[in-house]
């Protein structure tokens, strides 16, 4: 059964070095038609042809290229309402000669869109009907009996992959774009929640600087952070970590001569309730710590605080 995994990874690679030497000035005037469009991109196909729409456009959608797919079948029952004349179609059809995309052609060329089509043939109908043709030929399926689509959808995959890659590039598409269109996301979270949205305010453990080495270890335990805040919200003089105790009790081990002052770190790092939790945590992971204050560093003050694992 590994043997079959990696002969048909290997195939499918050899696949795509043959569809990638195929890439001509097509896929460049393919990217500079969608870019010049003022309408969406619809996607269409059928059968597997159409999965592999459903994704391709699917991932346009989400790198700044509004786009939705279109079923064939349901486009020539009515669906094609739902395509404006400035809108760019993109048809997928390995064999190119699917006939449920060919019926939509008379109504493209008559509504004056602009098509592309993705096929292993270049002469085929839809290929010779389309105004610009992106070929994704491959020798092989990587099925045993060489039929069952799977080097060819790859194939198509692909192609579809580079031309939103391309058209990302060309928009200088950024995270912070992709973010806003994955609001749900972990990147989404890091590049538009900011630390006040998930900073923790109630409890914080907060210590006099007198307090004994008794007390700051039963504070702690009760924070559950990993630390404690010498101080009050209005004047923070220091922080004291596990870490702190640890290293102040290999120093001393006799606990009663501990004093906090001692232990505690009194330049902590505090950043403001504003900061993007992106920023935040490259911050904390270049200091090589996982929980922060948050405040205001310059008066020392802090409303809350934010740990890096809260993810």
């Amino acid at each position: 059964m590994q043997h079959i995994a990696q002969r048909v990874f290997n195939d499918e690679i050899e696949s795509l070095k043959e569809a990638a030497a195929l890439i001509d000035e097509h896929f460049s005037s393919t990217v500079d038609l969608i870019l010049q469009s003022k309408g969406k991109v619809i996607i269409t196909g059928a059968g597997k042809s159409g999965l592999i729409g459903k994704k391709i456009s699917a991932t346009l959608a989400s790198t700044g290229t509004a786009s939705f797919f279109m079923h064939p079948t349901e486009a020539f029952h009515g669906d094609l309402g739902m395509v404006g004349k400035e809108d760019v179609l993109i048809l997928i059809s390995y064999s190119g000669e699917t006939d449920e995309v060919i019926k939509i052609i008379p109504f493209l060329k008559w509504n004056k869109n602009a098509t592309i089509s993705i096929t292993g043939n270049p002469n085929s109908t839809i290929a010779k009907n389309t105004n610009h043709h992106l070929n994704v030929r491959i020798t092989h399926e990587a099925c045993a009996l060489k039929l069952a689509p799977t080097s060819s959808t790859t194939a198509t995959l692909v192609m579809g992959d580079a031309l939103a890659v391309a058209l990302m590039e060309a928009r200088k598409f950024q995270p912070e774009d992709f973010a806003r269109f994955h609001p749900g996301g972990s990147l989404g979270r890091k590049l538009l929640v900011k630390v006040k949205d998930l900073m923790r305010t109630e409890q914080l453990p907060f210590i006099d600087e007198d307090a004994s080495f008794t007390d700051v270890l039963l504070r702690m335990s009760e924070g559950r952070l990993g630390m404690v805040i010498v101080g009050n919200k209005n004047y923070v003089k220091g922080v004291v970590t596990d870490g702190d105790l640890r290293r102040a009790l290999l120093r001393n081990p006799n606990t009663s001569t501990q004093t906090v002052s001692s232990m505690m770190s009194s330049n902590p790092v505090i950043i403001p309730a504003d900061e993007l939790i992106n920023q935040a945590e490259q911050l904390m992971i270049g200091r090589k710590i996982t929980t922060i204050l948050v405040g205001s560093p310059t008066d020392r003050t802090v409303s809350g605080i934010y740990q890096i694992y809260t993810r």
